[in-house]
């Protein structure tokens, strides 16, 4: 692809229970997207203990990876690899109009619903799009919320919301997107949020490994669909990845199980980004 990368990703999740875990079942989104702003030259998840993998498309076109542990285990590891070719940000093309927007139905119109995750208080959804197109509303909404928001490892959880995060004024990339979505959605705009890997360094050098990040961004839809990461303040380029999308984060976790076992365990996560050219 003109202007992109080629990455390879490691995704290493070690799952240590303090004891024996009977059983597990799990559900995992690991694989990046053949898309049309990226390509998946190849991918292969290696699972310990040894067991079969089933993959099936969710409904909002994620690729789920699922597997039963149906043996006694005391760590389950879950190593996702793969290799990504991807693109700069596309060119946009003339938006919809506001008038048009508030017509759409079908598949895209889910994406307008709020969300447990994305409801936020009337006197918030205030978004300014007066004397603006659906792309300049959009950017300018997504660039208030990095202006609002500061981010703060740690001070947020996955369940935290919206609105708490606007209340907080801090929190991480998945709140960021969060709040963007709900702002967007309240302005009209049918917005998705992203999950996938960002490389950490825009002009990474070639061959080197380095620790990356599970990310999380948005996508907005004004006649196609335009990506922003509120988080950078930047349009989604080479250096992203994407993995999932849906209405908010409940629809995209890496990683989603239920085990018969102890009750208490450790898991640790590790991910490695290397551009391959």
């Amino acid at each position: 692809m003109a202007d992109g990368w080629r990455v390879r990703i490691r995704h290493l999740t070690l799952l240590e229970y303090e004891g024996d875990a009977q059983s597990s079942y799990n559900e995992v989104r690991m694989t990046p997207l053949d898309d049309r702003g990226q390509t998946t030259l190849d991918q292969r998840l290696v699972v310990r203990p040894a067991t079969p993998v089933w993959t099936y498309r969710d409904y909002w076109g994620t690729q789920v990876s699922v597997f039963d542990v149906p043996k006694a285990h005391r760590t389950l590891s879950i190593e996702a690899i793969s290799r990504v070719e991807t693109s700069g940000p596309r060119p946009l093309g003339k938006p919809l109009g506001w008038a048009a927007l508030r017509e759409v139905d079908g598949p895209i119109a889910e994406y307008l619903r709020p969300t447990e995750r994305t409801t936020i208080a009337p006197e918030v959804a205030t978004a300014q799009v007066h004397g603006r197109d659906p792309h300049e509303a959009a950017e300018a909404i997504a660039w208030a919320v990095h202006e609002r928001v500061s981010y703060v490892p740690g001070s947020t959880g996955v369940l935290t919301s919206a609105q708490e995060a606007w209340d907080l004024r801090e929190g991480v990339c998945q709140d960021m997107a969060h709040l963007t979505v709900a702002l967007l959605r309240a302005a009209g705009l049918p917005a998705r949020y992203v999950s996938g890997y960002l490389h950490p360094h825009r002009n990474a050098a070639v061959g080197e490994a380095v620790a990356g990040q599970s990310h999380a961004w948005v996508e907005y839809w004004a006649g196609d669909w335009v990506a922003l990461d509120p988080t950078n303040r930047s349009k989604v380029g080479e250096s992203h990845v994407v993995v999932a999308r849906g209405r908010d984060y409940a629809d995209v976790p890496p990683l989603k199980g239920i085990y018969q076992g102890p009750p208490a365990g450790r898991q640790v996560v590790k991910v490695e980004v290397t551009r391959l050219a």
